[in-house]
């Protein structure tokens, strides 16, 4: 499972590099989607492909019986989802505004209009 997940990895990593070199704000933002997207699964995939019970020890004993999940990835993953939503939210909102001043989702249009 783990070379699959790599070149999934992969394939979302160069296709979040291609659409952040466009000139299109709006493929930028798609861009930075994708690199956060592949940023999760590459924290998933270095933590290890297995299927586990959750980590809860049974009352009276010290350890866990069996295999279990390693919860750290997940907080990981979950805290870097909260983050990359907001830093979506705010770059929506940044396009959106800058798209109203210049009408153009070009950056090259954009940068023309500072003085």
């Amino acid at each position: 499972m783990e070379p699959i997940m790599a070149v999934a990895i992969g394939i979302l990593y160069a296709a979040a590099i291609f659409l952040m070199l466009r000139r299109s704000i709006v493929k930028l933002v798609i861009g930075l989607i994708l690199l956060s997207n592949a940023a999760n699964l590459l924290i998933f995939t270095s933590a290890g492909m297995t299927r586990g019970a959750p980590p809860l020890i049974p009352a009276g004993l010290a350890a866990p019986l069996g295999p279990v999940a390693d919860p750290l990835p997940q907080a990981l993953v979950l805290t870097a989802i909260v983050i990359a939503f907001g830093v979506l939210a705010f770059a929506v909102v940044l396009i959106r505004r800058a798209y109203e001043i210049v009408k153009a989702d070009d950056l090259d249009k954009m940068k023309d209009t500072d003085t």
